[in-house]
């Protein structure tokens, strides 16, 4: 029986739980809310529950030879993930997992101008949450070189699906950034995430980085404008970058200013993954009818 230990177990992790659980597999799933505890329980998983923003009041972890995913966001502010720190810091030596995979993301590379990164390319990010994506990765390769632990780190690009589309941005018209300035960018359909992970548990081997997106890369003023139409909704205005400064969020800002194209051949080749969703137009029309229009 396989067993496994989900840290972050979301819109991502429940998928993963659930194909474990479709195999025979035993999961447990640590999670920040009580209410979505008592659902997953309501289901036949373990539950554990931490927010993991306190070393003294994470409970202890039942890790001892099982695949630990480790799907937790880090914290906002500052460059370094606190939460991935004490949540190794709470591993004890009998209770070590088999193996982890940690699910970074492609921030920790810089804007690139809308070059090409691969796993070789130096990660530089320019964004603080770039910082504290690579922070975690150092925190995990290090915990794995020092307790014999294999580590398996993948960089994800943005993330759709069903109910993790656009809406609220879309129908409160907030500004995009003009077609002709806004450059590459990279997105995996939730289930296709979900798969490279459960490839990865299989055929990862200690030290793998593999970068994670579609291999198909569009502007985010197109994905934006692709989810409106798709959506029937309207389309959303178009600044200049200048005028971006202005009226964008931060983070948007950040998004649109960091232009790249992820290069995936290494996690097809080398996971052996086969993905349902290689395309935009075929990921959005999976995902639409059970999106949420809130």
């Amino acid at each position: 029986m396989q067993k496994v230990f989900i840290a972050g177990c979301g819109y991502i992790g429940e998928r993963i739980a659930r194909s474990y659980i479709e195999s025979g597999g035993e999961v447990t799933c640590l999670v920040r809310s009580p209410e979505l505890a008592s659902r997953l329980e309501s289901d036949g998983f373990t539950t554990v529950v931490s927010s993991l923003g306190d070393l003294t009041t994470i409970p202890a972890l039942s890790l001892a030879d099982k695949v630990l995913f480790y799907l937790v966001p880090p914290p906002g502010g500052g460059i370094s993930d606190s939460r991935a720190r004490n949540f190794i810091a709470q591993i004890t030596e009998t209770e070590k997992p088999a193996r982890i995979i940690y699910m970074s993301a492609t921030s920790v590379y810089s804007g690139a101008d809308g070059g090409r990164v691969t796993e070789e390319s130096p990660a530089n990010p320019d964004s603080a949450m770039g910082k504290r994506r690579l922070d975690a990765e150092a925190a995990f390769l290090d915990y794995g070189v020092t307790q014999n632990v294999p580590i398996i780190i993948l960089r994800v690009s943005g993330i759709y699906g069903p109910g993790r589309l656009p809406l609220m941005q879309i129908s409160q018209g907030q500004p995009l950034l003009n077609e002709h300035e806004s450059g590459p960018s990279n997105r995996i359909h939730a289930d296709d995430l979900a798969a490279v992970c459960l490839a990865a548990a299989k055929n990862g081997v200690d030290g793998d980085i593999f970068n994670v997106s579609d291999g198909h890369p569009s502007s985010m003023t197109s994905y934006f404008n692709a989810c409106a139409d798709t959506l029937g909704l309207p389309r959303q205005p178009q600044v200049s970058l200048d005028e971006a400064r202005q009226v964008m969020s931060p983070l948007m800002l950040s998004y649109v200013s960091q232009t790249r194209v992820v290069d995936n051949s290494k996690m097809l080749e080398r996971l052996k993954v086969r993905l349902r969703y290689e395309t935009l137009a075929e990921g959005l029309a999976a995902s639409v009818p059970t999106a949420k229009f809130t």
